[in-house]
């Protein structure tokens, strides 16, 4: 069996030859460990700029565990700081106390870039989630060379990487939606971090109730008798490219999203908010979904919805997300509508 020394080793020397690509796009964040795939399931090994991010999702790292990784990376990357979350918890909430020395490490702003374009990040903040997912890296690029002129629909934004890098790219005209304040408040340091001629917006939404208004279906003020939440009010509006990525699961008085069973009550309306001619980008993270299997379900729906997907094209996560049977768990699809 191998050590753990020898499976980080192993990674570092599989990454070589896209290191080196992802440094010549002004890249310095990516995955480092995959450990799912590459031998410690529930590891992963992040680059975040100078810090190395370490989680573990499935189960505790031993001391002895831990000690091992910072020792491999502490002689292969001694100029960047280790930062170890441990999501072993229920709901992926970190539960390792760090040093103080580590705690302030953590809780810094770190300007990352990808693609040229600038990101803040930090290890550890009122959140779980890392504030930029590498897995969507191969999506922010071709989302990159496809905006030049273009206005663009970024659903579920959460901290609008796909937005400002949309609009770092030449996009016309950029529109954010998540129902975080939170996160969106990362979103507008993100823009601003970047020389952008035009500058993302960003509504603080639940996403049901803006996609209905922008697609021309419209939000109902009641709902079977019921009054709905405050939503802001918004005219019916198509986009040039559409970007939807939703969670996995999450329910609101708006909806229900549920993309095993029930993807279509967002593609509907996203689809109808995008242009005749247009592209529309649909993720779908969960990994027993099969891929082809959904996107025969959303040809099926763009039929009945009266509009026709006449092209599709796979956008692959990046070699640092290996897959072992060629099958990503993240599974993103651009639609040309």
């Amino acid at each position: 069996m191998s050590t753990l020394t020898e499976l980080l080793s192993r990674a570092t020397a599989a990454r070589a030859e896209l290191l080196v690509r992802l440094a010549a796009e002004d890249t310095n964040c990516y995955r480092l460990f995959h450990g799912s795939v590459e031998g410690v399931s529930g590891l992963t090994v992040d680059r975040y700029g100078e810090q190395i991010l370490v989680q573990s999702f499935h189960k505790p790292l031993s001391e002895e565990e831990l000690a091992e990784v910072r020792g491999y990376y502490q002689a292969t990357l001694p100029e960047l700081a280790l930062v170890y979350n441990d999501r072993s918890e229920a709901n992926s909430r970190i539960r390792n106390a760090l040093p103080l020395a580590e705690q302030a490490v953590a809780e810094q702003d770190v300007a990352i870039r990808e693609n040229g374009v600038s990101f803040v990040y930090q290890a550890r903040h009122k959140g779980q989630d890392p504030w930029l997912f590498l897995d969507l890296r191969a999506a922010r690029r071709r989302v990159m060379q496809l905006s030049a002129g273009k206005s663009v629909l970024n659903l579920f934004a959460y901290t609008c990487g796909v937005g400002v890098a949309a609009a770092k790219a030449g996009a016309s005209f950029v529109l954010n939606v998540d129902f975080s304040e939170s996160s969106l408040s990362v979103g507008r340091a993100n823009a601003k971090l970047n020389l952008v001629t035009t500058r993302p917006r960003c509504l603080h939404s639940d996403v049901f109730a803006a996609l209905r208004q922008l697609s021309g279906i419209g939000q109902a003020e009641r709902v079977r008798g019921k009054k709905m939440p405050p939503f802001p009010k918004l005219e019916a509006r198509q986009f040039d490219l559409v970007f939807l990525d939703p969670p996995r699961y999450s329910k609101s008085p708006f909806g229900v999203v549920d993309l095993v069973n029930d993807y279509q009550a967002l593609f509907k309306p996203a689809l109808l908010t995008t242009a005749v001619g247009g592209m529309l980008v649909c993720c779908n993270n969960v990994a027993e979904v099969d891929g082809e299997a959904w996107l025969e379900s959303l040809k099926r729906s763009a039929v009945k919805a009266g509009r026709e997907v006449r092209s599709a094209e796979w956008i692959v996560p990046d070699a640092d997300f290996p897959s072992g049977d060629g099958k990503p768990p993240l599974k993103t699809v651009l639609l040309h509508v």
